[in-house]
C-alpha cells in the first residue's frame, strides 16, 4: 500500500519537450529581433521630431543686442509675405542690420523701448519741392522728419559739428515739432547739398553707411521751375510780401497768389551755364553717394502720381497710409506767367536739350 503511494511513473514526473525543428526557432527569434528594432526605430523618430519642432518654434522671437536685460523682444509671426521674407511690425528680417534701438538720453521710451527705428536723410536743392515732400512725411504717424537743420552755420563748419549734430539727431534727443519722440519708427531731416553735404562727403558717406542711414534724394526734373522759385523766394526775403513777413511755403490760395505776382527776370546769357552746373551737380551727389541704401524720387513725378509716396514708405518699409499736406503750390501752370523776360528765355532755349522746360510738366 505504502509503495503505491510512493511510486509515481516515470511518465509523468518528466515533461519532455517536443521535438522541433532548429531552422522554425531561427525564424521565430529573427522575427522577435525585427520587431523590437522597429520599436526602437520608431521611438527615436518621435523625438527627433518633438526636438525639430521645438527649434522650428524658437524662430518666434527675434532677439536684439541690448545691455539691459529686461528689455522684452518683440515677438513676430512666422508668415511669409511675397518674396519669402519674415517681418517685425513692418520691419524686413533680411535687412535687420538697418533696424535701431535708441536710448535718448532726454527722455525714455518707455513702452516703445523695443520698437526698432530707422534713420533716413531727405537730400535735396533748395527750391525743389523737399519742404512740401517732409510734410507729406511727417503726416506719417510714424515718422519724424526734423527740417533743414544744417542751415545754421555753426552745425556744419566743420566734420566735428556736423557728426555731433547728427549723433544727436539719431539718438532722438533733436526736438521740433515734427518730433514723435518716443514711438518714432522712421527719424530724419532734410540736408541741402550746399550745407556742408558735399564738402565733407566721404566722412559723411562712411557715418551713413556705419550707422546705416537711408538717404531719400528729391530733385526737380524742371530746372527752370526752379530758378524761377528761387529767385522769387530771394525777392520776398526783403519784399515781405505777406504782411510784412517773408513765407517761403505757405497753407493758403490767398498766399499762393499774392506771393506769385512777382515775377523775376532770368539772365539769359548765364541761362544755360546755370543749367548746366545744377546738372553737374545733382550727377555729382549722386556719384558721391551711390554705395549707401537709396532711393532717387523728382518731385514732378509726386505731383502727377501720388501712389509714388508709397514707394517711399516701402523703402522706409513702414505701413502704408494716405499722406497729406496742408502746403499750397505758389508758382501754378505755365511759366510764360511767371517769367517777366519771357521772350528772351523762350529765345535761348529754343532748339536745346532744355527745350522742354518750356512746356507746362504738371
Amino acid at each position: 500500500m505504502g509503495e503505491d503511494l510512493c511510486f509515481f511513473n516515470k511518465d509523468t514526473l518528466i515533461i519532455k519537450p517536443s521535438k522541433k525543428s532548429p531552422k522554425l526557432l531561427r525564424t521565430t527569434v529573427l522575427v522577435f529581433a525585427m520587431v523590437c528594432a522597429i520599436y526602437i526605430c520608431s521611438i527615436c523618430l518621435n523625438q527627433i521630431s518633438s526636438h525639430s519642432k521645438s527649434k522650428f518654434e524658437s524662430f518666434r522671437v527675434i532677439e536684439r543686442p541690448s545691455d539691459h536685460l529686461s528689455i522684452q523682444t518683440p515677438k513676430i509671426s512666422t508668415s511669409i509675405r511675397g518674396n519669402n521674407s519674415c517681418y517685425v511690425k513692418g520691419f524686413n528680417m533680411k535687412e535687420i542690420h538697418n533696424v535701431h534701438y535708441p536710448k535718448p538720453q532726454t527722455f525714455s521710451r518707455a513702452e516703445c523701448g523695443s520698437n526698432p527705428v530707422r534713420f533716413f536723410a531727405i537730400v535735396s536743392m533748395q527750391r525743389s519741392g523737399s519742404g512740401w515732400f517732409e510734410t507729406l512725411l511727417n503726416s506719417h504717424i510714424n515718422v519724424s522728419s526734423n527740417g533743414e537743420i544744417f542751415n545754421v552755420y555753426d552745425r556744419r563748419k566743420n566734420i566735428s559739428s556736423i557728426v555731433k549734430t547728427l549723433d544727436k539727431i539719431y539718438n532722438l534727443d533733436w526736438f521740433s515739432s515734427a518730433s514723435k519722440n518716443e514711438c518714432s519708427a522712421a527719424v530724419g531731416f532734410k540736408w541741402m547739398l550746399n550745407q556742408g553735404l558735399m564738402q565733407h562727403h566721404k566722412e559723411i558717406v562712411d557715418y551713413f553707411n556705419n550707422r546705416s542711414i537711408s538717404i531719400i534724394f528729391l530733385f526737380r526734373r524742371n530746372l527752370l521751375r526752379r530758378m524761377v522759385s528761387v529767385l522769387a523766394n530771394s525777392y520776398d526775403r526783403d519784399a515781405r510780401v505777406l504782411n510784412g513777413t517773408h513765407k517761403s511755403h505757405v497753407h493758403s490760395t490767398d498766399e499762393a497768389d499774392m506771393l506769385s505776382k512777382y515775377k523775376p527776370t532770368i539772365n539769359a546769357t548765364t541761362l544755360i551755364t546755370n543749367l548746366q552746373q545744377v546738372e553737374k551737380t545733382v550727377a555729382k551727389a549722386l556719384e558721391y553717394f551711390h554705395t549707401t541704401r537709396h532711393i532717387t524720387l523728382y518731385y514732378e513725378d509726386l505731383i502727377k502720381n501720388s501712389s509714388k509716396t508709397g514707394d517711399v514708405l516701402e523703402f522706409l518699409e513702414l505701413p502704408h497710409m494716405d499722406l497729406t499736406s496742408r502746403q499750397v503750390k505758389i508758382h501754378k501752370g505755365e511759366l510764360l506767367t511767371h517769367i517777366q523776360n519771357w521772350d528772351d528765355v523762350n529765345k535761348i532755349l529754343k532748339g536745346t536739350t532744355y527745350e522742354h522746360f518750356l512746356q507746362a510738366d504738371y
